[in-house]
């Protein structure tokens, strides 16, 4: 494989896309791949400041996760952040078939996924322990 450089890598187009039939809702959508920032987004959109404390706030995060990913044609989100609660009362497996190709697309593995649940304890914000 070739040394990249700063050019070919900034040129790269490096985030996928892929179509998720979705049976419940009678079609399919577009699932696009998240930014290096969008995800460290995602991520940090879990921990909510209580005074002192952090806190994990797990609440809806394949939704959040999938507003964040789904795309129409021209590669524009088609939920926003409003849209959270509303598609978190869609059917279970609808989003847990985005979750995962968006997962998938974003580099979030399963151990990811399992770090962010077992952190969503309360902590006093300091290091983590964890390495």
């Amino acid at each position: 494989m070739p040394l990249l450089g700063k050019d070919a890598i900034f040129a790269a187009e490096d985030i996928a896309t892929e179509r998720v039939a979705i049976p419940e809702w009678g079609g399919e959508v577009m699932v696009r791949g998240l930014t290096g920032a969008q995800r460290d987004a995602w991520e940090a959109s879990m921990r909510v400041q209580r005074g002192k404390k952090v806190e994990m706030d797990m609440t809806n995060f394949r939704a959040r996760l999938c507003v964040l990913c789904v795309v129409d044609e021209t590669g524009q989100l088609i939920f926003h952040g409003g849209d959270v609660d509303a598609l978190a009362g869609k059917s279970g497996a609808a989003l847990d078939r985005i979750y995962a190709a968006a997962a998938r697309l974003s580099g979030i593995s399963d151990e990811d996924a399992e770090d962010l649940a077992k952190n969503s304890r309360t902590t006093d914000g300091g290091p983590s322990s964890s390495t």
